[in-house]
C-alpha cells in the first residue's frame, strides 16, 4: 500500500481515502462516492481496530462481512481496497499511541475510556501508510471527526479532512453498522433519537434556552420504554464539546443512548 501511494504521489495524482471498519452501509458508500468525484484515485480501508474497543465492548461480535463489502465497493470501481491484518498493525511489543487531549474525554469519551486514543492511533497509522490528499468521515461520528481534524492540524498532516452529512433511513435513524444488533421492537424504538434531535432543533430556533431544551430532550427519551440508558443528551459547543446553557449562534445537539444492549449515537448541528 505504501509503495502504491508513493508512486501515485510521484505521478501527481490526488488520493481520496475512506477508512472504515467494514459492515458497509449507504453512509459509508456516500463517502466513497464523494471521494470518487473529488480525487484521481480512491482507497478504502477495512480494519476492525481492536485498540478502540474497551474491555467488554463488542470487538469480537462487531459485524464482519468482507465479501459483501468487497462486492458493494466493486460497483463504485474504487482503485484500491486496503485490508491489513491486526498483527501487521499491532505487532508484539507495540506501545505507541496518539491522544488528542481535551476533546477525547468529553461526550462518548466519558463512557468509552481509551476509545478515542484507539481511533486517533489507527487513523494516524493509516494516514502515514496511505498518505491521502483528502480523507472522508461521516457527521454521525461528529466527535471522532473533530478529534481527527485536531490531530491532523496539531501533527501537520498533509491531508484535508472532509466531513460529509449523516445518511439516514427513511424514518430518520442514522445509518450505523450497529443497527443490525437491534431486534424489530428495538429498531422501531430507535427512531426516538432523531425525533428528539428534531424537536430540540425546533425549540432552539424558536428561542428556547439551551438549558430548557436539554431538559426536554431527556424528557422525550425517557418516555420511550425501550431506552435502557441515556448516557448524554443535550446542547453542546460544536468546537469544544462543552455543554451550553446560554444562547449562542451555533449548537451541537448530541445524543448517546442504549436500547437493549446496543449503544446508538446521533447529532445535529444547528445554526
Amino acid at each position: 500500500m505504501r509503495e502504491i501511494t508513493r508512486q501515485l504521489r510521484a505521478q501527481g495524482k490526488s488520493i481520496g481515502f475512506v477508512p472504515t471498519m467494514g459492515a458497509l452501509h449507504e453512509g459509508h458508500l456516500s463517502l466513497v462516492k464523494r471521494s470518487k468525484e473529488e480525487n484521481d484515485v480512491t482507497v478504502v480501508s477495512i480494519f476492525v481496530n481492536p485498540v478502540q474497543f474497551a474491555p467488554g465492548e463488542d470487538y469480537e461480535r462487531y459485524p464482519r462481512d468482507f465479501e459483501g463489502d468487497r462486492q458493494k465497493l466493486e460497483k463504485f470501481e474504487i482503485e484500491y481496497l486496503f485490508y491489513p491484518e491486526v498483527s501487521s498493525f499491532y505487532p508484539e511489543g507495540y506501545s505507541t499511541y496518539v491522544t488528542v487531549e481535551g476533546l477525547s474525554e468529553k461526550l462518548c469519551g466519558r463512557f468509552r475510556p481509551g476509545h478515542f486514543r484507539g481511533v486517533a492511533t489507527v487513523v494516524c497509522k493509516l494516514f502515514n501508510i496511505v498518505r491521502p490528499t483528502k480523507a472522508y468521515f461521516g457527521q454521525k461520528d461528529y466527535q471522532q471527526s473533530l478529534i481527527i481534524e485536531k490531530m491532523v492540524n496539531d501533527l501537520n498532516f498533509d491531508t484535508e479532512i472532509i466531513v460529509c452529512p449523516t445518511v439516514r433511513e427513511e424514518d430518520g435513524l442514522a445509518m450505523s453498522s450497529r443497527n443490525m444488533y437491534l431486534n424489530e421492537l428495538e429498531r422501531k424504538a430507535a427512531t426516538i433519537i432523531y425525533k428528539t434531535l428534531k424537536e430540540a432543533e425546533k425549540l432552539l430556533k424558536q428561542g428556547v434556552s439551551p438549558a430548557k431544551v436539554t431538559l426536554k430532550m431527556h424528557e422525550i427519551l425517557k418516555n420511550e420504554k425501550l431506552v435502557k440508558e441515556i448516557q448524554y443528551a443535550g446542547v453542546f459547543d460544536p468546537l469544544t464539546l462543552e455543554e451550553i446553557r446560554e444562547k449562542c449562534k451555533k449548537y451541537l445537539l448530541a445524543i448517546a443512548i442504549k436500547i437493549g444492549n446496543t449503544r446508538l449515537i446521533d447529532n445535529l448541528v444547528v445554526e
